[in-house]
């Protein structure tokens, strides 16, 4: 038998809130535990407008929605559970990107940048990723200790890398990062946020007229080539992608290169690991990405038709959180799984990068980097210490990507 949101009246009690903060860096909200065992399938508030959705905690359910052809990632759409609050003139304006097109649509657009990021190309890269780590590894030593990983090593090497790759002039790094860091701010108001997208997408239009008539050996010259023949998309379409490919291309790795120093560091008898074995490196990298999951609510989605999920009945027009972060904390699929275990086979059964359609586009570039970032310090670093109490440190509870603010170390 199914159950469905007009099932039966609501509840008196009020439906918990979302987003539900991380009480340990390693872990997740502590309310996924008791939702994945109780009700995996349950209703919540969004905090940002109050509005009901859908979250989906459990493993296979949460692939089940990201693999769902009945379901949309279209932003535009009425039950979309939208993580900022947009007003509606706001929204109207807005020009979908990858993450939130379908199909046909979507198809067209991935399938042209979908070169840029094969294993062989991300191999390609690994020489000049490997000098870029070592010349910020180099300025760390030559500075000493204590320094912040963060502005150090964990930003520059990944908005280095993304500049290259895209042909963005990197001295406009600080810029762009501070737009970026405004736009994952679940804490913005509307006016801060369209502000922060409004100077970025002025920024990228000059640079995008710029590569139309002046092309170079980037990725957003070799797209705009295509297009002439494939005209799968027009001038705003191409700025709004290469916003999504630079703020997407280094906010996440800057933060899982921090995390993962962090919880290695916590670890010392599995960094010891590291060290002495770095063929062990890539499967740690997996497990660390399962861990901290940092795009947690990065998985929206909207019902087109009734579908079940876990027993379920969503309804079409309701909006759908698929919880990664709650779906990689699964016990039936990784036993204890809020210990950090370097060994785990079942590691790369996890959800990080998304799944189905729009798993994350750029996850081979991602694992090289840090694989890069990670071989490097355990091999060049090695007597890598935290110089405060973790107690100390502040973490991103406010941004749309988990993180740490600044990650003070010496040797």
């Amino acid at each position: 038998m199914t159950q469905s949101a007009d099932a039966a009246p609501e509840a008196a009690a009020p439906l918990p809130q979302f987003p539900m903060r991380r009480t340990c860096p390693f872990s997740e909200p502590g309310e996924y535990a008791g939702l994945r065992a109780n009700e995996p399938v349950s209703r919540a508030a969004l905090k940002v407008n109050g509005k009901p959705t859908w979250l989906v905690t459990r493993h296979e359910d949460v692939r089940q929605v990201l693999g769902d052809g009945r379901v949309s990632s279209n932003l535009k759409l009425p039950g979309y559970p939208h993580q900022f609050h947009i007003p509606e003139e706001m929204l109207a304006q807005v020009r979908l990107m990858l993450l939130n097109m379908d199909p046909p649509e979507h198809t067209a657009q991935r399938r042209m940048l979908i070169p840029e990021f094969t294993a062989r190309r991300v191999k390609e890269m690994r020489p000049r990723i490997q000098e870029i780590v070592d010349e910020h590894v180099d300025a760390m030593l030559a500075e000493g200790g204590p320094v912040d990983l963060v502005t150090a090593l964990a930003l520059p090497v990944p908005s280095l890398v993304i500049c290259e790759l895209l042909g963005v002039p990197y001295e406009d790094h600080a810029q762009f990062e501070e737009w970026s860091a405004a736009m994952m701010n679940h804490d913005l108001s509307p006016a801060e946020y369209g502000a922060a997208v409004q100077a970025l997408d002025m920024y990228l239009d000059k640079l995008v007229t710029l590569k139309e008539n002046e092309p170079g050996d980037d990725l957003i010259s070799r797209f705009l080539e295509k297009n002439g023949t494939e005209q799968v998309a027009d001038h705003v379409d191409v700025v709004t992608m290469a916003r999504l490919m630079l703020v997407g291309g280094h906010e996440t790795t800057a933060n899982m290169i921090a995390l993962g120093v962090l919880a290695l560091l916590q670890h010392p008898q599995q960094m010891a690991e590291l060290q002495a074995d770095p063929a062990l490196l890539p499967n740690a990298i997996e497990e660390l990405l399962r861990v901290f999951s940092i795009s947690d609510s990065g998985t929206a989605r909207v019902a087109l038709e009734d579908i079940e999920v876990g027993g379920v009945t969503i309804r079409a027009g309701e909006g759908i959180l698929a919880l990664n972060n709650a779906a990689d904390h699964d016990e039936s699929v990784f036993p204890d799984p809020g210990t950090l275990d370097i060994h785990r086979k079942e590691a790369r059964s996890h959800l990080a990068f998304g799944y189905g359609i729009h798993q994350c586009i750029g996850a081979n570039l991602a694992r090289v980097e840090l694989e890069i970032v990670y071989g490097t310090l355990l091999r060049r670093v090695p007597g890598l210490r935290l110089a405060t109490e973790q107690d100390e440190l502040r973490f991103k509870d406010d941004a749309m990507v988990y993180g740490v603010y600044e990650l003070p170390v010496t040797w």
